[in-house]
């Protein structure tokens, strides 16, 4: 029963990832499919880009929710399975569900199995893991953002503070938290490698969340 329930939460944890938001929105109120356009991803960075900032925000919130509540499912699996809240059991328990998440934004069984690179997803999965390792990962994002105007380097940068805050700053003694930190950058680092091309040759899109581009 243990084993069926288990299985089931991760089921459910990576249909809550597969939802494409960027995907479903751009096509109800835009006509748009935004794969088929700028960066050609399912995500809230592309649709900041062919969408705007609202239909953005949007897909982002949306999308930290996926991470947020499959990460959280471990809290209906029951203290039997996986122990006392914030045990290693448990905390590994919400990481695989969260990452079962990820993988379902990444590759969506209800969009072809082409997504986004799931920096939102990720990010709402750090959030109930580690709320104060998260604050400080939004904060880097948003200084960054409205230093550089960049969201790639904005996500790239919050995704490497969450390792450094919790092994420097926090002090977590998880290993597997950890680990997943460092996973996490890697992670970022590869599926953000055609942002990071038009970065050096100056080509990347950016965003203006407070002001137009000026003409």
């Amino acid at each position: 029963m243990v084993t069926v329930y288990s299985l089931t939460a991760l089921l459910v944890a990576y249909l809550f990832g597969s939802i494409p938001t960027a995907v479903w929105l751009g096509q109800a109120f835009y006509g748009v499919d935004v794969r088929e356009y700028g960066s050609g991803n399912a995500g809230a960075t592309n649709t900041f880009r062919v969408l705007g900032k609202k239909a953005g925000i949007a897909v982002m919130i949306i999308d930290i929710a996926k991470g947020y509540t499959a990460t959280n499912l471990a809290y209906l699996i029951g203290m039997s399975v996986t122990g006392p809240q914030n045990s290693v059991v448990f905390v590994n328990y919400q990481l695989a569900l969260g990452v079962t998440a990820v993988m379902g934004h990444l590759f969506p069984v209800f969009a072809g199995f082409r997504g986004g690179k799931g920096v939102a997803t990720l990010f709402g999965m750090i959030l109930a893991v580690n709320f104060e390792a998260s604050m400080l990962c939004v904060l880097v994002f948003v200084v960054v953002l409205l230093l550089t105007k960049y969201v790639s380097l904005s996500s790239i940068c919050a995704g490497f503070t969450f390792p450094l805050s919790v092994v420097f700053l926090f002090q977590v003694s998880i290993r597997s938290e950890v680990l997943y930190g460092m996973v996490v950058c890697v992670l970022i680092l590869v599926t953000h490698q055609k942002n990071l091309e038009r970065l050096l040759k100056g080509k990347e899109s950016k965003v203006y969340l407070f002001k137009k581009k000026a003409n």
